[in-house]
């Protein structure tokens, strides 16, 4: 493959889903071909047991039980879903031909190797496990993360409903930024800020986010490309969240309104 051919090669790290897709199908269409490495998730034991090393049983457990739920709420809504995908003309499959990579671990040896035989020239993670110091000081080229959440105020889970239920609806939003070896911590590169709309729930924030969330990957992809990624600051205090709890998702759902 020749230099230049290589230099403007995009690589897409995820863990799949509906909104990855659409995302990466925007990216296609605007940018250019897009190869996917696709993750194997964690399990739910993995991910119960990793959290409660870091949280406790007793959030972990009930982190797990908000995740089922949404889980259940994406079947019980699929009406909802199907109307915001053909409202905002999203399309959130792989293509016939969609070149797919497939991995265990985003943060594996696999991974890497991967990205280097495809020697890219910018790299955007979407929905993937953290990538270590090591493995990010080895990367050929930038590493972007697109973060459905104003950064810095909203890293880690869910940015969009706890700006919600924070009384923070003007920061329902999303943003792509460097990579780093912290949570979200990397510098910012672009935001955009949206709105819910009647009917979406935790289950469909992560398509709402990616419709109005096309621009800016794109932008950003072309930047990297360009060479001319330049950081910005929003501003804003700094603070991860979680996935809230089964029992403050309830509790809140009844008292606000905001699911």
């Amino acid at each position: 493959m020749a230099a230049s051919e290589s230099s403007t090669r995009i690589v897409v790290v995820t863990g799949g889903g509906q909104h990855v897709w659409a995302i990466v199908n925007a990216i296609t269409d605007r940018v250019g071909p897009v190869s996917v490495v696709l993750e194997t998730p964690e399990s739910k034991k993995q991910l119960l047991c990793g959290r409660a090393r870091r949280q406790g049983w007793i959030s972990a457990v009930g982190q797990l039980g908000t995740m089922v739920l949404s889980r259940l709420g994406k079947r019980l809504l699929a009406s909802h879903a199907a109307r915001l995908i053909a409202e905002e003309k999203l399309e959130v499959e792989p293509r016939r031909g969609q070149e797919t990579i497939h991995v265990a671990s985003a943060n594996g040896p696999e991974c890497l190797e991967a990205i280097k035989k495809l020697q890219p020239g910018v790299v955007l993670l979407n929905g993937c496990r953290l990538l270590s110091k090591g493995m990010l000081a080895r990367m050929p080229c930038p590493v972007l993360n697109y973060h459905a959440g104003i950064t810095p105020k909203y890293r880690g889970m869910n940015g969009g409903y706890w700006a919600l239920t924070s009384g923070d609806p003007q920061n329902f939003g999303t943003t792509v930024h460097l990579v780093d070896a912290g949570v979200d911590t990397g510098g910012v590169l672009k935001q955009v800020h949206g709105q819910p709309k009647r009917g979406d729930t935790i289950s469909s924030y992560a398509l709402r986010q990616a419709a109005f969330s096309r621009d800016i990957c794109v932008e950003a992809i072309s930047d990297a490309l360009a060479g001319k990624l330049t950081t910005i600051d929003p501003g804003l205090p700094s603070q991860q969240w979680y996935h809230p709890t089964i029992w403050f998702y309830l509790w809140t759902g009844l008292r606000t309104g905001i699911w």
